[in-house]
């Protein structure tokens, strides 16, 4: 559990280094837009393609374990159907329609989850959690995920740029840069170079998503948060634990991993890249500052829902 101390003191500091107070309130508004805006651009464009170049080249492929890459896959697909069902019977905003889908059908799982695997199943369950991070979870965000937030975002789009959207995506361009060289390895220089460039990544995630929370903003906005954060941490889960388990017959450690990673809170990426198309960044901030606390309790609970409802 002390791998989480990092990210939640970075958290922390986010919300004290915000300008708000120190500033009149449109100065501090655009201060804080700023810094936001530049420590996304890092995290996006650099950071992240490094984490994915450093660990998608040393996973090795197990046809036993395609439940647990197609999950992602899975869960994403699912919440794009009830957000739009749910948005369109509550009359919500596309915005806040397109940010729901976006922050609460992607898991976090790698800044939250593979540290939360360790703590619940031990070190040698991490191998699976990068496999779902890596072929599942960015893999819908780098493709997927970046159609949604130009289809719903409030910039006028067509599907010419919403094409070039993906295929212009650091990330994205990554994946398929590091699937080109499996399983390359890398000279000293360059792997302690993606590792350093990679390890920034959840410090500076955590301080963004810190510097935007504004709990005065939870007024007029629980409704739909409880809408968001209830799929994400409990109902899609829950549906999920049904499919493999009662459907698909699956069991054994991988498949309570591989549940245990979809009940993680709303990725940052997601929100990262929801934030920066303008999706309800009020809500983005609300679903993963709320979200990742939250899910400290509701994990504790699933990993004894899954230990006793999974089998093996």
């Amino acid at each position: 559990m002390t791998t989480l101390v990092l990210p939640m003191i970075c958290f922390v500091l986010g919300l004290t280094l915000s300008s708000r107070g120190r500033l009149p309130e449109t100065a501090a508004a655009a201060h804080n837009a700023f810094v936001v805006k530049a420590l996304n651009a890092f995290i996006i464009n650099i950071s992240l393609p490094a984490l994915i170049l450093l660990l998608v080249p040393g996973l090795h492929w197990d046809r036993s374990l395609i439940y647990s890459i197609l999950m992602p896959w899975i869960m994403f697909i699912g919440g794009l159907g009830f957000f739009w069902c749910a948005g369109k019977l509550a009359c919500l905003p596309a915005q806040t329609i397109g940010c729901l889908m976006l922050t609460g059908s992607l898991a976090n799982t790698s800044f939250v989850g593979l540290p939360m695997i360790e703590a619940y199943y031990g070190p040698q369950g991490r191998g699976v959690g990068i496999l779902i991070d890596q072929f599942g979870t960015y893999a819908v965000l780098s493709s997927l995920g970046i159609v949604v937030a130009a289809a719903y975002s409030s910039h006028r789009v067509t599907w010419a740029m919403v094409c070039k959207k993906v295929l212009l995506f650091r990330p994205f361009q990554a994946l398929l840069i590091a699937l080109v060289l499996m399983p390359q390895e890398y000279p000293g220089w360059l792997e302690s170079t993606l590792r350093f460039l990679g390890s920034l990544l959840a410090p500076l995630a955590f301080v963004s998503v810190g510097m935007q929370l504004r709990l005065s903003s939870l007024r007029g906005r629980i409704a739909v948060l409880s809408l968001g954060l209830g799929f994400k941490l409990l109902l899609a889960p829950a549906l999920l634990m049904l499919l493999l388990v009662h459907g698909l017959g699956s069991e054994g450690e991988v498949t309570r991993i591989t549940l245990f990673e979809a009940a993680m809170p709303p990725m940052i990426g997601a929100a990262i890249v929801a934030g920066e198309h303008d999706l309800d960044r009020e809500l983005v901030a609300l679903m993963v500052g709320v979200g990742i606390p939250l899910s400290f309790v509701t994990l504790h609970l699933w990993s004894y829902v899954l230990n006793a409802a999974v089998q093996g």
